[in-house]
């Protein structure tokens, strides 16, 4: 039984995870099994300034949180399907419940053996995809970092510079004494710094997705064919 996170980090580095986090990330097809995280972000912060209205352009299709704030409650959802192309996919629905306010940030994630990494489709419409390499560090947490990112709607298909990408760095660990995942994200801009991120923790529960299925919202609105 592989999972795309598998197929992407390989066999051995995949054997050097924590039991937990290796459970974890072994939800798709094969497994038939799903992952539904619940818990509280400690801190979800952002760059205030000229930042906010690139974050509430993206909040409008489920693409970063354009909020910030303290003990947030936080759901993710990992369900794995195969979608409209054939690809075996796996759902990143983040769920923040903000005092005023609902926000999500979707992902959906697939294994691209032609660019070598996890590809990383953002929001309801796909437009944004990013290219992910995973590791596994020596205290058995899960590293993902991303590279490329690629801008597509209809015919129009772009690098997006450097100049305006946000590169992602995302932790996830197991605390065996608290029996909770642990995650930390940061996004930075190379040239502006740090730009929006989340940390917290949440327990994970786990289900037959042959049984339970996918629920309706998880999917996007639209799927793009070009990895």
């Amino acid at each position: 039984m592989t999972s795309i996170f598998e197929q992407a980090l390989g066999a051995g580095d995949f054997a050097r995870l924590h039991p937990e986090v290796r459970r974890r990330f072994s939800v798709g097809l094969d497994s038939v099994t799903a992952c539904v995280g619940r818990g509280t972000m400690d801190r979800v912060w952002h760059r205030r300034g000229f930042v906010r209205p690139f974050l509430a352009l993206g909040g409008s299709r489920n693409i970063l949180v354009p909020e910030a704030g303290r003990d947030i409650p936080f759901t993710i959802e990992n369900f794995p399907y195969r979608d409209s192309y054939g690809r075996e996919t796996v759902t990143f629905v983040r769920t923040f419940q903000f005092p005023r306010r609902v926000r999500r940030f979707d992902a959906t994630m697939v294994h691209s053996p032609e660019r070598g990494c996890i590809v990383d489709y953002l929001g309801t419409h796909q437009h944004l995809a990013s290219d992910l390499h995973l590791e596994a560090d020596e205290e058995g947490a899960l590293v993902i970092r991303s590279g490329q990112h690629r801008f597509r709607e209809g015919p129009v298909d772009v690098r997006v510079p450097e100049l305006l990408a946000g590169d992602a760095v995302v932790r996830e660990s197991y605390d065996e004494r608290a029996r909770r995942f642990r995650i930390q994200v940061r996004v930075s801009n190379r040239r502006f710094g740090p730009l929006f991120g989340y940390e917290g923790s949440f327990a994970a529960e786990y289900a037959d997705v042959a049984e339970r299925g996918v629920r309706a919202g998880l999917r996007p609105l639209r799927e793009e064919a070009r990895a």
